[in-house]
């Protein structure tokens, strides 16, 4: 499996005017080639390869005075800014043909100096290296100081420079892990330990095991921070240094926000996969919750990103995960005898089984039902209770590439 280990990087002066230059060069490219290419869609031409774009827009540019500059960066960032460009028409037409699943993808854009993220790609060729004092050595940069969390499991196949809206550098290495090392990273749990979860806003979760995880609701907690920090923002004149620095400030609070709700979400997932064989999950329609007048608080939780990494990790150390359908009727069945009893508005936190009068807490009795209809749950007797409801699918368990994330815990 491939994983990305992030690391964040405090270059120097030089370095930093270095790196913005290799950003800059990285974007003429990239834009340029977009250019290219919606140029020959127009004239009704066949739209010119990496290759072609490659002689066109790096080695003859480098030769004229319009863009001579671009040989003050390595060659090996400009390649990566025509891979990026077909990447992207590729994802592009196949979003046009349905061959590619999740949202639509439009056309690539020509990128901006204004743009919240920057980044650049290093891969083997471009002999990039780590020192021995434990600095990142990138050519026509120079050896940046990288503070190391972390100890690095192989031999990266490639380094990503990135520059955040906060304006903090990061390098994102990419690791092909080996499954062996990784499974062998943790005791195995017991083989019948296994949970389903039900993902909530009063709750973060609840496990089917009667546990209650509190919500820290991160957003909300910072609101008054972050409201004082936009409205410095909002009273600052357009294109002065005071507004930069007032838009750095919005952009680093944001980050603080995002930053602790991804720890949180490594720590809670990391914990449920290790401690399981088995994890279940209700799959939920996180874009039409973020239509409604729970859109903040939907926003807050984070579930796409919390399932995502149970998702990978369970992939990455032999556990079993399942997402049942959204549809599952979890919060009106009863998990002791199976009797529905119908939709409940969401004031009611607990309710009665007509059918045997077991008093169920409605968040723990969803998580049951969940567990159930993943058929992760055994009767006494060793056989599976309702094994034969929404059996996974199968893209759904196996590993879906590069995690988001740039964590890999």
């Amino acid at each position: 499996m491939q994983l990305r280990y992030a690391f964040r990087l405090y270059p120097e002066p030089g370095q930093r005017v270095a790196l913005a230059r290799a950003f800059g060069c990285a974007r003429v490219v990239f834009n340029d080639a977009v250019r290219a290419r919606e140029d020959a869609r127009t004239a009704r031409e066949p739209c010119p390869g990496v290759a072609v774009l490659s002689q066109r827009l790096i080695t003859r540019a480098k030769k004229t005075p319009e863009r001579s500059w671009l040989a003050e960066v390595s060659s090996v960032v400009l390649q990566q800014a025509l891979r990026d460009v077909e990447a992207a028409y590729r994802n592009f037409f196949a979003s046009l043909k349905g061959e590619r699943k999740g949202r639509k993808v439009g056309a690539p854009r020509f990128r901006s100096r204004k743009d919240a993220r920057q980044a650049i790609r290093f891969t083997a060729n471009a002999r990039w290296k780590i020192t021995e004092g434990g600095r990142l050595s990138l050519p026509k940069i120079g050896d940046v100081k990288v503070k190391w969390s972390r100890a690095l499991p192989a031999m990266p196949s490639s380094v990503t420079v990135i520059l955040d809206a906060a304006g903090r550098y990061f390098a994102s290495f990419v690791i092909d892990t080996d499954d062996d090392t990784d499974r062998a990273r943790w005791a195995e749990p017991d083989p019948g330990a296994a949970i389903g979860i039900d993902l909530g806003l009063m709750h973060f979760a609840v496990l089917s095991d009667g546990t209650k995880i509190d919500s820290p609701r991160f957003l909300r907690r910072a609101e008054k921070k972050l409201k004082k920090t936009q409205r410095e923002l909002s009273r600052k004149r357009k294109g002065s240094k005071n507004r930069a620095k007032a838009r750095l400030k919005v952009a680093r609070a944001h980050a603080a926000v995002a930053d602790a709700r991804k720890e949180f979400h490594h720590q809670l997932s990391t914990k449920l996969i290790r401690d399981n064989q088995a994890v279940a999950v209700e799959d939920l329609a996180v874009s039409g919750l973020a239509r409604t007048r729970l859109a903040k608080s939907v926003h807050d939780a984070g579930w796409s990103q919390f399932v995502t990494m149970l998702e990978y990790k369970a992939a990455r150390y032999g556990r079993t995960f399942v997402k049942i359908g959204r549809f599952e009727p979890t919060s009106q069945t009863c998990s002791t005898c199976g009797h529905r009893d119908g939709p409940k508005p969401l004031d009611v936190r607990e309710w009665t089984c007509p059918a045997c009068d077991t008093v169920h807490d409605r968040d723990h009795n969803a998580a049951i039902n969940v567990k159930q209809a993943a058929g992760l749950a055994v009767s006494a007797c060793g056989a599976p209770v309702r094994p034969g409801l929404v059996p996974a699918q199968r893209e759904e368990t196996g590993s879906q590439g590069i995690p988001s994330g740039s964590r890999a815990a």
